[in-house]
């Protein structure tokens, strides 16, 4: 989906949604009281959020799961697997289609094996059977079938919650001091500080950062499909691209040969550059010529980070 421009201010159509973004908060705060959670047989780490999408949650997942692995963990992602057809459990792998898993999942799987269940529990279960010692769940902090060892909720510092009203007249999922009551920890992406609305329990700092590149000078077109597309662009302009245009394009967009052809054309020989998570939703026949630029979440203190997991994960 494309975030609607009311989202960003208090206006008439926000507060005309309102009475529904109530409802939708109490329902989740409703399933939270009388959910009957499966505990899985290993332990589970939740990377979730407040908002819907444009976080920057998944690269904080595969950050995480980089590090279990370096401890000698066994960690199998978990995720819903958002904008793929699969509805069966189905373990990821690295060539599937992602209108079958999803984006994210294939992101994910360069890095642990992952899972992609729109039940949680059974996903948990299927985990188990890849030797799982620990499942760390990408998305799912607001669905209440699998327990969860330890929450962590990212939030985006420049973006924070927009005008702080709950779907539909607003981004987030549930209010902001109801999720926060059941947080073990924040994890801020990038500049900038939100009101965390009274949480007091521990606020970790993280940046998404460019993996080394051949972009500095280049004269790129750049096109995203995510949840905060300016993002991208701004961070094409920081490594020194020379940005002549953008395109951006709803959330988890799938793109057909027009779309690419209308690309090339806007492009005028510049070269086409996205992100990670857009290039596995270009069919691969139709990359050529197209660049992504990688990005890793870079903690400022990774000994804060580390303290957290050891908890789950000593």
């Amino acid at each position: 989906m494309r975030a609607p421009n009311f989202w960003n201010h208090r206006g008439i159509v926000a507060k005309l949604l309102a009475p529904l973004g109530a409802l939708y908060g109490a329902s989740v705060a409703f399933k939270a009281r009388h959910a009957s959670p499966y505990r899985a047989p290993m332990k589970v780490v939740c990377i979730g959020n407040l908002t819907a999408g444009g976080s920057g949650k998944t690269p904080v997942a595969i950050a995480i799961g980089k590090l279990l692995l370096a401890r000698g963990r066994k960690p199998v992602f978990l995720t819903r697997g958002y904008g793929g057809k699969s509805a069966a459990p189905v373990v990821v792998k690295p060539h599937q289609s992602a209108r079958i898993v999803g984006d994210e999942a294939l992101l994910l799987a360069r890095t642990a094996t992952t899972i992609v269940s729109r039940d949680r529990a059974v996903g948990a279960a299927r985990a188990a059977g890849q030797n799982a010692d620990i499942l760390v769940m990408d998305d799912g902090f607001q669905n209440f079938a699998l327990a969860k060892d330890l929450s962590l909720v990212v939030v985006d510092g420049g973006g924070g919650f927009q005008n702080g009203m709950v779907l539909p007249a607003g981004p987030l999922r549930e209010p902001v001091a109801q999720g926060l009551k059941r947080a073990d920890a924040v994890i801020l992406v990038g500049d900038g500080t939100p009101d965390l609305q009274g949480y007091a329990g521990p606020v970790l700092r993280a940046h998404l950062a460019p993996l080394p590149n051949e972009l500095a000078g280049r004269r790129v077109f750049a096109f995203a499909g995510i949840g905060r597309p300016q993002k991208f662009f701004d961070t094409m302009k920081a490594v020194g691209a020379e940005v002549k245009g953008t395109q951006d394009f709803a959330d988890h967009h799938y793109y057909d040969a027009q779309d690419l052809q209308g690309l090339r054309d806007q492009a005028k020989g510049n070269l086409l550059v996205t992100t990670e998570k857009d290039l596995v939703r270009i069919p691969p026949e139709q990359r050529d010529g197209i660049v992504a630029l990688a990005v890793e979440a870079r903690f400022d203190d990774p000994a804060a980070l580390a303290a957290l997991l050891a908890k789950v994960a000593p």
